[in-house]
């Protein structure tokens, strides 16, 4: 399936000046909520993931980081036939609430809707092996790291996407009035 088709038909792929959770600036935006507010894709996107998971990679739980992790990795987690949680802010800080909670040794997926720097899911690391789980790999929708070798564990994606990003000190968007935009979901200064 060309997926960047399947977000430009539902209009997941923006065109503008936003703010990424990351804090650099980009000319453009992936909303994957658009995409994942259809079970059947979501569920599509969930096994194509999953097909590209080494077979012999033993997965306990799925965790997704709040608020972008929250439906992938239920899918995930369902498609894999495991537990699905998510891990959420809480005072800044990545937390398990909820009654949610990795047992010592459980074997982790951390699963993101877009990566660009990797920091919400290396958030979520440190949490997993804070509560003695251990982290066995991290996947994603859409990775526009640009092929960075961002985390230590084997990294899946379902497409990967070279897209601009600037320091907000370097913005050629900024330089010329454009206004920025912040639709994601965590708030920054």
């Amino acid at each position: 399936m060309d997926w960047l088709k399947v977000f430009k038909e539902k209009g997941a792929f923006l065109e503008g000046h936003f703010l990424l959770s990351s804090g650099l600036h980009s000319p453009n935006y992936l909303q994957c909520a658009l995409i994942l507010q259809y079970p059947d894709l979501a569920e599509k996107i969930a096994k194509e993931i999953v097909e590209k998971i080494s077979k012999d990679l033993k997965i306990d739980v799925v965790v997704g980081p709040a608020l972008g992790g929250i439906i992938i990795a239920y899918e995930l987690a369902r498609a894999l036939k495991v537990r699905g949680i998510f891990a959420e802010r809480e005072e800044g800080k990545m937390t398990l609430r909820r009654g949610f909670s990795i047992k010592p040794g459980e074997k982790v997926l951390i699963c993101e809707d877009v990566v660009t720097t990797g920091g919400s899911a290396l958030e979520v690391a440190n949490l997993i092996k804070e509560n003695g789980g251990e982290v066995v790999s991290f996947a994603c929708i859409v990775d526009r790291s640009g092929g960075k070798n961002i985390f230590d564990k084997p990294f899946y994606s379902l497409i990967q996407l070279k897209l601009d990003t600037y320091k907000p000190e370097e913005c050629p968007l900024c330089k010329v009035g454009i206004p920025l935009l912040k639709p994601g979901s965590r708030g920054l200064k």
